[in-house]
């Protein structure tokens, strides 16, 4: 056996497996390592993808050319567009997934994967030679060595898990943790801290009384993750359901709060502000008398529910007897009880965009050791990281996606630029061009992308090209067809629009908030005859082009903000300037600048400190 690689991966999470299958499938040999083969792609938490703006991530990844996308419409059990009465720009999807089906189709993927090995083991030392890393020392004795190493150990670096006063060793419940490699690093001058984050309790369906709630059934339309045409939602599609706890519950959770490690001194660090748990929740928003929680499917021949909103770290009793009071949960019956969980992490400011260390060269990171949480945050890096591994094997420009282009890369620049004072969680909030970073043309923006470096294969590059192609055709008729008012009125009254007075182009009734392209189509025969032409994702092309017809002002003009901006990205600044000599900027600025080197002015200008007048002399220095 061979112990040599172009890439090795340690950890198969979402991001090491997404950083092994862009590496493979790019043409390096690849070695995946993971400590137990049977739960590559664990769900750790909620056996959910997407969401607000992750949802968007995942698009992104499926449009690279990456597979998560893909494994969830195969694993779906419920499918949502969420934020629907918003602006498109807001639209996110979201899917429950069977959580053993979605490991297995993660393990399919994996196995069918051409230059992709697998080995089951634990990495205890990296090797180092010359500043560059070229392998790594295991458990089981084995020297491995490797042209690059993508580490993404996610919460298992040093894991410690905590359930009231007990404390278990251990990277997820049941599995041990991973020591050896923070120590290594920090002794090489890598900055090291500690986050903290949780999961709720597992719920015997045969225990809940499922009438006390309300149903939440998923959608059924064209909607999913991944652009391929051949990507479908294949199992059965089950509901969540709905509850909330009440003033009875938050008063057991209060006199359980002595016991709380959150509380007593027992955890000390930094927890999620966005995703906090319930003995948090009920100190923060003290005046409320209840808090929504979701029961979660786990899969479809499982028992297990997941109660969404009830994180906890309280004592067992204690969580049992909160959630006998809770509507529907007043017999439930527990598989395993809720914990937190303390874990090693990574200051991202120490990484390049392309996510290489920089004082490692070839050594990556991606996920939580970055201070990220989510497995879609995760697998974005993920990718990102394996392409530019596969990238220093084998020579080429470093791939990395600016702020304007991805979600991805709103993800990686801020990583990168401010660090993380908490786990880090994507929200729409967090990016200026959200019109140009819709969920619904991912595959517009960065599939060519992705075909560029190899990563993306011939099949989905001329689904894209058949997809455009169609969008045009369309669009350009929409935009020349005209109706009269004989021919469209008594339909515009229908459906409460105001009727013509004269003449005008199809185009101009779609851009009236009550009318769609499907809709109109019911009155203007030509243009359901064009619809009839479109073979195949007739509503995919259908949607896509009328978002670029009703918000096609909005969109150009992001555009022309982000072009201008995105100048500032390319002047490079890295090694050109000693910063502690200039005097004329802020101690701060200088401080910040030499800690995070930043590539370009434009980077140092997203830097939390850097000012308008530090970016301006920064730019008469350049000579700009």
């Amino acid at each position: 056996m061979d112990f040599t690689y172009d890439v090795i991966v340690i950890g198969a999470g979402h991001a090491g497996n997404e950083a092994a299958s862009a590496a493979a499938n790019m043409g390096s040999r690849t070695l995946l390592i993971t400590m137990d083969m049977n739960k590559i792609g664990q769900m750790s938490c909620n056996p959910a993808v997407g969401g607000i703006a992750k949802g968007q991530i995942v698009r992104e990844i499926d449009a690279l050319g990456g597979q998560m996308g893909i494994v969830t419409d195969r694993s779906a059990i419920q499918f949502r567009m969420l934020n629907r009465s918003k602006g498109p720009a807001m639209w996110s999807p979201r899917s429950q997934s069977d959580r053993h089906e979605f490991i297995q189709q993660w393990i399919k993927t994996l196995l069918h994967t051409d230059n992709l090995f697998i080995w089951q083991d634990t990495v205890k030392e990296l090797v180092i030679e010359n500043g560059a890393v070229t392998g790594l020392k295991s458990a089981l004795g084995i020297h491995f060595h490797a042209k690059t190493v993508v580490l993404t150990a996610g919460t298992f670096l040093s894991g410690l898990l905590h359930i009231g006063k007990s404390q278990i060793v251990g990277g997820r419940i049941s599995e041990p943790a991973s020591f050896g490699i923070t120590e290594q690093l920090k002794s090489l001058g890598f900055t090291t801290d500690r986050m903290k984050t949780g999961t709720p309790c597992r719920i015997d369906a045969r225990s809940i009384d499922f009438s006390k709630m309300t149903e939440q059934k998923g959608e059924t339309d064209f909607h999913k993750f991944s652009f391929l045409e051949e990507s479908q939602r294949e199992l059965k599609q089950m509901s969540c359901w709905i509850t909330n706890t009440n003033e009875t519950t938050h008063d057991e959770l209060r006199n359980g709060l002595v016991d709380s490690p959150l509380y007593n001194g027992q955890i000390q660090s930094i927890g999620p502000r966005y995703c906090p748990s319930i003995e948090t929740k009920i100190i923060t928003f003290a005046d409320k008398i209840s808090h929504q929680l979701f029961l979660e499917p786990e899969g479809v021949d499982s028992q297990e529910y997941y109660l969404n909103g009830f994180s906890s770290s309280l004592p067992l009793q204690v969580q049992i007897a909160a959630i006998h009071t809770i509507q529907g949960l007043e017999n439930a019956q527990l598989f395993r009880p809720g914990y937190a969980i303390e874990y090693d992490f990574f200051d991202p400011t120490q990484l390049k965009h392309t996510l290489e260390t920089k004082r490692i060269k070839n050594l990556f990171f991606a996920g939580q050791v970055n201070g990220t949480t989510g497995y879609e945050e995760a697998g974005g890096q993920g990718l990102i990281a394996g392409i530019n591994a596969h990238i220093n094997c084998h020579g080429g420009d470093e791939f990395t996606l600016a702020r304007n282009e991805a979600y991805i890369g709103v993800l990686i620049d801020d990583l990168v630029t401010k660090g993380v004072d908490e786990p880090y969680r994507m929200f729409t909030s967090r990016a200026e061009y959200r019109l140009l970073l819709r969920q619904d043309d991912a595959d517009m923006r960065l599939t060519e992308k992705g075909n560029t470096i190899g990563l993306v294969k011939a099949n989905r590059m001329e689904q894209l090209l058949s997809k455009r192609e169609e969008q045009t055709r369309l669009r350009n008729f929409v935009e020349t067809q005209s109706v009269k008012p004989a021919q469209i009125n008594d339909f515009l009254v229908s459906k409460d629009s105001s009727e013509l007075k004269h003449g005008c182009k199809l185009s101009d009734l779609v851009l009236r908030p009550q009318l769609s392209i499907f809709e109109l189509a019911e009155a203007v025969p030509e243009l359901q005859q064009k619809l009839d032409e479109i073979k195949s994702r007739k509503e995919e092309i259908v949607e896509a082009t009328e978002v670029l017809l009703k918000y096609e002002g909005y969109i150009e003009r992001e555009r022309l903000i982000a072009e201008k901006l995105q100048r500032l990205d390319h002047i490079k600044l890295t090694g050109k300037i000693d910063y502690n000599s200039v005097h004329s900027i802020s101690t701060e600025a200088r401080q910040k600048l030499t800690k995070i080197a930043p590539e370009t002015i434009g980077q140092a200008s997203r830097i939390p400190g850097i000012s308008p007048s530090d970016v301006n002399i920064l730019l008469v220095m350049m000579g700009r």
